[in-house]
């Protein structure tokens, strides 16, 4: 079996040898490509090394992960990327989700939870720490004290919606993951109060979101 490989992002050296020695003392089944202080060079040598994953610290001098994960994803790369930071706000979540993020774990997660969100990641399976996942559906969930308003992402997404277009497709268009497309979707349904596509599109058209045919 192939060993998953990876490029660890993370401005604190300890933290950057503290993982590789993890991965290392493993044996089998990961294999570290590289280790980046920062989002901007994250972003150079997951283009260069081409990793299976990418742990992405949020936070960082001299670049933060959630402009790397949209860069990443803006350039189509392969690698997932998988957020393992201290950040569990909303403020460090929901963007790095929309920007492209698989999977967000917090450092604090034991060992054997780490690997098992790296293989998971691996296989472009979406993986959120319980706290994370908690703050996700909270802000799904209360639309009134949220914007209702669309982002520009958002509204392009939904106008693909109403011409058909699946998930799938809609994340090969926009160069984003389909995990992702998800995201935005119930973003959507929360601030426009539905729960389907159809309903979606309805009080698109209502509200004037869409434009007429």
């Amino acid at each position: 079996m192939t060993d998953i490989t990876l490029l660890i992002v993370d401005d604190h050296p300890v933290v950057r040898d503290g993982l590789r020695g993890m991965f290392a003392a493993e044996g089998s089944g990961f294999r570290v490509l590289g280790e980046a202080p920062d989002g901007v060079r994250g972003v150079e040598l997951a283009l260069e090394l081409d990793p299976d994953v990418v742990l992405m610290d949020l936070r960082m001098p001299g670049g933060g992960g959630v402009d790397a994960i949209a860069a990443l994803t803006r350039r189509g790369a392969r690698s997932r990327v998988l957020v393992l930071t201290t950040y569990d706000t909303d403020t460090d979540t929901l963007p790095a989700i929309e920007a492209g993020a698989t999977g967000y774990l917090l450092k604090d997660a034991p060992r054997e939870e780490l690997f098992a969100a790296v293989r998971a990641a691996a296989e472009g399976r979406t993986v959120l720490s319980p706290a994370v996942a908690s703050r996700l559906v909270t802000a799904v969930r209360a639309p009134a004290a949220a914007d209702s308003t669309l982002s520009a992402r958002e509204s392009e997404i939904l106008a693909l919606v109403a011409k058909g277009t699946a998930n799938r497709a809609i994340a090969a268009e926009l160069f984003i993951s389909e995990a992702t497309v998800k995201t935005h979707l119930t973003h959507i349904y929360g601030k426009l109060g539905v729960n389907d596509r159809a309903s979606a599109v309805a009080t698109g058209y209502e509200r004037g979101i869409l434009g007429g045919a």
